[in-house]
This record gives structure tokens, sequence and C-alpha cells, in this order.
């Protein structure tokens, strides 16, 4: 999509508006959902225990609650994540991000990999997965094969980070993401996106989806930067 077009309402829809702090309360859940209800994100990314809330919050609305599995280390037994994933759809979330176990990764083990993914795609009920792979923790050859396994997983995106490493989404990583899954299959950008630079940034260099807990300030500095060239 070409930048020097993009609407307020096209930037909105590929944000998912997100709150994964630990201690996060249920203040600020409603104040997260507010936000996204204002602001027309196309969904808001919250802890389990917070899925039923946010439904509460956002009912008679179209603005999808993500989920996580595993999060934020990847290194549950497989199981755990996948009902970690099936409580959570019976919990009404839309769509589950899961972290894909990096040592298992790193170890060559991607058969354990490739089937803990399609488990989480199972359970999932034909609900977007998106696989967080942790970039930063990866080589570039692990980075490739992490995002063929998703692929071959049944999942529908690949996701950089969680934010609890010690970078998150970068240019460099989005786009060698992009060219591994190729144009169709889906690539969120999540971790340290907190301006509007970065957020353009990263659609640029071929994101869909955006996971930031900035969204509204990245909206409202669309806004003016829009103002001060027209």
């Amino acid at each position: 999509m070409d930048q020097s077009t993009l609407s307020l309402a096209q930037l909105a829809a590929r944000i998912e508006h997100t709150q994964l702090r630990p201690d996060a309360t249920r203040k600020d859940i409603e104040k997260l959902c507010a936000e996204a209800r204002e602001y027309r994100f196309y969904g808001v990314c919250v802890h389990g225990c917070r899925v039923e809330l946010a439904r509460h919050f956002l009912e008679g609305s179209d603005i999808q609650v993500v989920t996580v599995a595993g999060f934020p280390l990847g290194a549950a037994p497989a199981d755990v994540k996948r009902l970690e994933c099936e409580a959570a759809i019976d919990e009404g979330a839309h769509e589950i991000d899961v972290v894909l176990n990096v040592g298992e990764l790193r170890d060559g083990d991607d058969g354990y990999v490739l089937r803990e993914l399609r488990d989480v795609v199972e359970a999932a009920d034909e609900r977007p997965v998106k696989v967080i792979l942790e970039t930063d923790l990866l080589s570039q050859e692990e980075k490739v094969r992490a995002c063929q396994l998703a692929v071959e997983s049944g999942a529908k995106f690949v996701k950089t980070s969680t934010g609890y490493a010690r970078t998150g989404a970068t240019i460099a990583d989005v786009a060698l993401l992009r060219r591994t899954v190729g144009p169709k299959f889906g690539v969120k950008a999540a971790g340290g996106i907190r301006d509007l630079a970065t957020a353009l940034a990263m659609i640029a260099a071929g994101a869909d989806r955006l996971g930031t807990s900035s969204s509204a300030s990245i909206l409202e500095e669309f806004v003016k930067a829009r103002r001060t060239t027209t």
C-alpha cells in the first residue's frame, strides 16, 4: 500500500491495541477497549484471563479480541499451550498469538515445533493463529525455518516479538519474514513500535498488522502530520 495514500481508518485497521502488562487491572482493560472503540482499531490483544472482560467491554462492536498462549517465553509444554488456546476460545477469543518454542527450534527439533503449532491451530478451531518467533533470539537461518514451520502448521501469521526480549520488531526482520512467507501469508510486527515513523516503516517493510500499546498516540501523530501537509 502506498503510504502517501494511507488513510487514518486504514492505519487503524492494521493495529491490534495491546495491553499485556502483568499488572494490568480491570480499569486498564476498560481503557484499552474504550480506545479501541474510539479509534476503530482492528482488535485488542490481552492476556487469556482478560478475554471475557474484553468481550464484555467490546460488546456490540466488530473489534476482535486477540489473546496469547505460551506467553512470553514459549517454553511451556505443548499440552499447556493447547489448553490455553482451548480456554481462550471458550472465553470468546477471536485470534490466538502463540509463542514458538525457541529452545526446541534452536535444537533443530523441527518435528516438535511443527506438532506443537499444529496442535494449537487445531485447538483454535479455525480462528487465526499467529506464531510469535521472538526474532531477537534467532539466527537468520532459524527465522527462516520458523517461518516455514508456521506456514506448514496451518497458522495464518508470523509475528516478530513478544515485547519481552531485548529488542522487538526491526525493519530487517519484518522484510525477512515477508520474503520467506510470501505475499499472501500474514506478518505482524510487534515490540517497540511507539511512534508513527516506526509504524509506517514496518508497514512498508511488509507488515500487515501492528501490535502496539502506543496505538492512540500513533494515530494522533498521524492526524497532526496530515494537517501540516494539507
